[in-house]
């Protein structure tokens, strides 16, 4: 399947993105997850990109399409992808169009995740994600801990709140997605490609796209 999914911060998109990824072997592409391991990494993206992250702020586009264009064209992508909080603003959302036709891919569908605002809240601020670029699980201090308190399951790495995930970062995330990637349900509307899904439950969600898709 070729999937963009859409969705405020905290919507649960990387949750649906990785149960998808089970069923077909497509993968699951975050722009976020491969600049947050740039900033770790200390690359000269990941620097450039790290002062607008810790701000709520959108990476410029210039940074976030190469990125896009080198990973669509990887091996693994073949089997299909799902674009997981990409595109964010119509001018990504024209340059994502361009270059999928450039390389001859046709999505599926853009799926529309809806969420009510103060659940969204709560699971951000309760969020907490290991530091481990390489692993970056993510836990919740209310309803997923880690064992022990702090530390990664998986890895044995710290578990941290993100600078974006305080309540303040978090609002401020949502007026941005609010004035710059709302809009993108109209455009994928427009090409008769948008499906809305309203829930709070990653299995629920998952089942309706299914169905959409036919299987």
């Amino acid at each position: 399947m070729k999937l963009i999914l859409l969705g405020a911060p905290g919507a649960g998109k990387g949750t649906v993105a990785k149960l998808l990824t089970a069923i077909d072997g497509s993968v699951q592409i975050s722009t976020g997850d491969i600049l947050r391991g740039a900033v770790q990494a200390g690359t000269e993206l990941g620097r450039e990109a790290e002062a607008y992250m810790k701000r709520g702020d959108l990476v410029p586009d210039s940074l976030i399409m190469g990125i896009m264009e080198k990973r669509l064209q990887e091996p693994d992508c073949k089997k299909g992808f799902l674009l997981d909080g990409f595109p964010r603003t119509i001018p990504q959302a024209e340059a994502l169009t361009e270059l999928l036709d450039q390389l001859k891919i046709t999505l599926d569908m853009v799926v529309n995740i809806e969420v009510p605002r103060e659940v969204i809240l709560d699971r951000l601020c309760t969020r907490r994600t290991c530091e481990n670029p390489k692993c970056q699980a993510i836990y919740n201090v209310k309803s997923s801990p880690p064992k022990q308190a702090g530390i990664c399951d998986k890895c044995g790495s710290a578990v941290i709140q993100r600078d974006d995930e305080t309540e303040g970062a978090i609002s401020h995330r949502l007026e941005t997605y609010n004035k710059k990637t709302a809009p993108l349900i109209g455009f994928y509307e427009k090409k008769g490609l948008l499906k809305n899904v309203t829930g709070t439950s990653s299995d629920v969600v998952v089942k309706e796209i299914k169905a959409a898709l036919g299987e």
